[in-house]
């Protein structure tokens, strides 16, 4: 599998690079950004920590907006961040920002006329994993986090592949999809109207059904104004007391649903990830 190298520029001593290739997966040219840190020049392998970005987002928002890289490079932990959907000519999309290109909601979908490209689920837990690892000096010791539709999507993904990451975090997550619009618009277009195959895309239900138990961390701003009507976080407080599965959802007082609050508490998710991603 071919990448095309889009642009590359020093950052912290390391190399934070955009990438091209073709999905098999999504049958669709794809573009994810990776952060590598400075010592790649020493042939060491670096963990990645994989970002998933929220609705309306791309790869290059957490890029640029995070400030990551300096934790990152400071750990010796590499960042990989795809696109948040397939894109491009021939892509179906909507003209509402939380349905279509930009609003793959990390999961595959089943329903025309989407199922043919939209299937991000198997692209970010199989497809850009071996992509990465044949091509950059990184191991196999994974983290996943994201933010708000990236938060859903890597509370699933990380919840519903256990062996394949050591930990998990996000920031204002849509922790239980089926019960708010977002998830209820996206997952009737994507999946139908069959709310048992939805399950299989909500943390609230997967967190009952995991079948290995990995540290979890959720920091939510309580001036989110999402908080309420789309992220839910103590619905998901509620199914893990009940399932056993300890979480740590933190609450900040002042902080909204903006890069800011990414910003000021990322470093602490980074340094939460290396206890985990570092251990030998």
């Amino acid at each position: 599998m071919s990448l095309e190298l889009v642009s590359t520029t020093k950052c912290f001593d390391g190399s934070q690079r955009q990438y091209r290739h073709t999905s098999a997966v999504l049958d669709c040219e794809m573009r994810f950004a990776i952060f590598l840190p400075p010592q790649a020049e020493d042939a060491q392998k670096f963990p990645v920590l994989y970002w998933l970005s929220g609705l309306t987002c791309s790869d290059e928002n957490f890029s640029q907006k995070a400030g990551a890289q300096r934790m990152a490079a400071e750990l010796g932990i590499a960042l990989v961040i795809p696109d948040t959907s397939p894109r491009g000519e021939g892509v179906a999309d909507d003209d509402g920002y939380d349905l279509g290109q930009g609003a793959g909601f990390y999961l595959n979908a089943t329903s025309e006329p989407w199922k043919q490209h939209y299937r991000m689920y198997d692209y970010v837990v199989s497809e850009l994993p071996q992509l990465v690892e044949a091509n950059f000096p990184v191991s196999q010791r994974r983290a996943i986090a994201g933010h708000s539709m990236g938060g859903h999507g890597a509370l699933v993904i990380g919840l519903r592949n256990p062996e394949r990451y050591a930990s998990i975090s996000a920031f204002s997550p849509i922790c239980n999809p089926m019960a708010c619009p977002w998830g209820e618009k996206a997952f009737a277009a994507y999946m139908g109207a069959d709310r048992v195959s939805w399950e299989d895309y909500d943390a609230t239900i997967q967190i009952g059904r995991a079948a290995q138990q990995r540290p979890i961390l959720v920091s939510q701003g309580e001036e989110d104004q999402f908080l309420e009507t789309q992220l839910k976080p103590h619905a998901l407080q509620t199914a893990a007391e009940a399932a056993g599965y300890p979480i740590k959802i933190e609450h900040h007082a002042g902080y909204d649903h903006s890069y800011y609050f990414i910003a000021s508490f990322i470093e602490q998710h980074l340094r939460f990830h290396a206890d985990y991603l570092l251990k030998h």
